[in-house]
């Protein structure tokens, strides 16, 4: 007997729904989504002494690529946790006058050992005079140059409710015991992945890292997405947002967002060491939530021919709308829009170094 050719649509409607309801959960599961954060680690080999700053969002593409924003990288850090003694030698105390070496002086402290010198506890007042006093002399903090000189290093942060990588013995005992911990504030067991800036695509807003110093089967075994390089100028059925949770960045959101419109940017972003740059090239003009802190967050729509969520765009920068408050107009804006960096305008680079030519 013939099947009713509705009945048959329905069935399939209803085997797609549920089919994109399950890579909408996997998405969001800390053991398949391609969404992690990267964090600058000061000391990172040395456990009691580590410090983490600079978190942003990530998402990995595969082969060990992640795709993450690129405006971050030269945002001045205005101090730094600790520093290898001959930088600070070299490049820091012949700047400085008696008093002022001095005072850096007594609040980093010198350790023979590792042959670096450490930040001490220390009031706001004077970490401050700290900050200003590196700024006169145009230390470049820019977390682009403290990667770079290795006063600190970008790392993965991989984070499990079981104490295992990916539920994989091989894989975690692989891991040095000093990049495993217990985070209490997320009740969560964290493994440290360290990763390299491949490059940044400034004017596009969007950076490629890639982890290093991991063999092949440990870089497959990390979820990640396809990208789409379209140039979406008609809105796609549903446009998702992948970000970091709206209370703490251990968790994850998965949240619809919507392509309003589209432009072509310009933007001017400053860089009191290497010079203003200019946000330019297509984006997209999104309305959905988005929380601050979601930079590098991938937006992705459901292909029906391939069967899964792809990525589309990264997260860039917040839009906002100008309000007048008290007849007061300066600094009062409403972010209730964003906007995103398609990867259309990096598509021939990005194609490049996946597939092995650049």
């Amino acid at each position: 007997m013939a099947i009713p050719a509705r009945s048959v649509h329905l069935f399939y409607f209803y085997f797609l729904a549920n089919k994109m309801t399950n890579n909408k959960h996997k998405l969001i599961d800390e053991q398949t989504s391609p969404l992690q954060r990267i964090m600058w680690a000061y000391n990172a080999d040395e456990p009691q002494r580590r410090a983490f700053e600079n978190n942003i969002c990530s998402f990995h593409i595969g082969n060990g690529y992640f795709l993450s924003v690129a405006h971050n990288l030269r945002i001045q850090a205005g101090i730094f946790r600790s520093i290898d003694a001959d930088i600070y030698n070299k490049e820091i105390l012949p700047k400085l006058d008696g008093s002022q070496s001095s005072f850096l002086n007594q609040y980093y402290m010198a350790d023979e050992y590792t042959n670096k010198r450490y930040l001490n506890p220390i009031d706001p007042v004077n970490l401050q005079t700290i900050v200003n006093i590196l700024k006169q002399k145009r230390f470049d903090t820019r977390w682009v140059s403290l990667a770079e000189k290795k006063i600190c290093r970008p790392f993965l942060v991989f984070q499990f409710k079981n104490n295992s990588f990916y539920n994989d013995p091989t894989l975690t005992h692989r891991f040095d015991t000093s990049m495993m911990m217990y985070d209490n504030d997320a009740r969560k067991f964290t493994f440290l992945v360290e990763v390299e800036l491949v490059n940044a695509f400034y004017s596009a807003d969007i950076a490629l890292y890639r982890i290093v110093n991991q063999p092949q089967d440990f870089l497959d075994r990390i979820p990640s997405v396809e990208i789409d390089y379209q140039f979406l100028d008609e809105a796609v059925d549903k446009f998702y947002c992948l970000q970091s949770a709206p209370a703490f960045p251990a968790g994850r959101l998965l949240n619809d967002a919507t392509i309003e419109g589209m432009l072509d940017q310009f933007n001017i972003f400053p860089d009191d060491i290497g010079g203003n740059y200019v946000f330019e090239g297509y984006r997209y003009l999104i309305k959905g939530y988005f929380r601050f802190g979601s930079s590098g967050a991938p937006y992705l729509f459901y292909d029906k021919g391939k069967e899964k969520y792809v990525a589309n765009a990264v997260q860039s920068e917040a839009s906002g709308i100008q309000l007048s408050i008290k007849n007061d107009r300066e600094g009062n804006f409403q972010y209730i829009n964003a906007i995103a960096s398609p990867l259309y305008i990096i598509k021939d680079e990005l194609q490049g170094y996946l597939e092995g030519r650049t």
